[in-house]
């Protein structure tokens, strides 16, 4: 008719939660998280696995007991052993059943420790991937996955089996909507000494080999654990490095900027468009620095709740971004 119609605006939303710990009914809020809040792209932030093994010990024929939080739980029953596994599992422990005479052959063999830790860990992801593909059966999303310094090596082949889980770990992938994303679940040094701990230096390194792999930069997404140093997204617990308990002033604990240098440089170099991180539970917010939005959901874990964060992507902007929390 000769008129000139306006191009419709191209709108891409996406869903980020991190640090979740091991902890299974955040991480079914996860899955869920995609369809109500109308994302397009799920992503996974490091630190997935849980942190402690939970025996559950045999004391008779239909008895178990199990120390969750310093309380002692007795269950009959097989209706209740179940209750009670599902109870340790969404608080990001794996549950492990045992006997008492076991306990101490445990206690004697840590190798031996670490392997049920390791099989635990193996099993929950198996069992996750499972819940994701029933989940998104008939669809062909994936969940974008890099694992954190708390996550052992071993988990990246593991995730790299899962249907369902598409293993982002120092790679450049292409998001809907033609958005570039580099990742890494490495951070600076901790005084836990975790599995994926490096120098500044060599983080710097590692970010600035992907982003020059990256088409356009300015369209870009750094997913990366670690928050920039130095902001209002990576105030963490001041440890004392003798006793490491938490620094205390006038009766209050002491925190301090625990983010990584590197980091904070790569954004102010590079400008992405957006930039999610975790790593610093405590430390839930959002910031700007220079025209890269960096976002830290948080944390909340240990009490079932699962933070996040959506993010409206339009043309190439971030048109609208929310932090989350159920």
């Amino acid at each position: 008719m000769g008129l000139l119609s306006r191009r419709s605006r191209e709108k891409v939303s996406l869903f980020f939660a991190t640090d979740i710990h091991g902890s299974e009914i955040c991480f079914k809020k996860f899955l869920g998280a995609g369809d109500f809040y109308g994302a397009d792209i799920s992503i996974l932030g490091g630190d997935m696995t849980g942190k402690m093994v939970v025996p559950v010990i045999r004391t008779s024929p239909s008895t178990h007991e199990a120390t969750l939080a310093g309380q002692k739980t007795v269950v009959t029953g097989e209706q209740q052993l179940d209750a009670l596994e599902a109870k340790i599992r969404d608080g990001g422990f794996y549950p492990y059943r045992t006997a008492p005479d076991e306990i101490p052959e445990l206690e004697r063999d840590p190798q031996r420790v670490e392997q049920i830790f390791h099989d635990e860990m193996e099993r929950t992801l198996r069992r996750w991937g499972e819940l994701a593909e029933r989940k998104l059966q008939g669809t062909d999303r994936v969940i974008y996955v890099a694992p954190g310094n708390d996550d052992p090596f071993f988990i990246d082949e593991i995730i790299d089996e899962i249907p369902r889980f598409q293993l982002v770990e120092e790679q450049v992938v292409t998001l809907p909507g033609g958005y570039e994303m580099i990742s890494t679940g490495f951070s600076n040094r901790t005084p836990w000494d975790t599995h994926r701990e490096i120098d500044e230096d060599e983080l710097r390194e590692k970010i600035d080999k992907l982003a020059a792999q990256v088409s356009d930069i300015g369209r870009a997404i750094f997913n990366i654990h670690v928050p920039p140093y130095n902001t209002p997204i990576d105030e963490g617990p001041d440890i004392d490095s003798e006793t490491w308990d938490q620094k205390t002033s006038m009766g209050r604990a002491m925190t301090r900027p625990v983010g990584s240098h590197a980091v904070r440089a790569a954004l102010e170099e590079h400008q992405p468009l957006l930039a999610l991180h975790g790593h610093i539970h405590e430390s839930r917010g959002i910031v700007r620095i220079g025209r890269t939005l960096a976002i830290n959901p948080g944390s909340d874990y240990g009490d079932s709740v699962l933070r996040g964060c959506i993010v409206l992507l339009v043309d190439g902007a971030v048109s609208a971004h929310q932090l989350t929390s159920g």
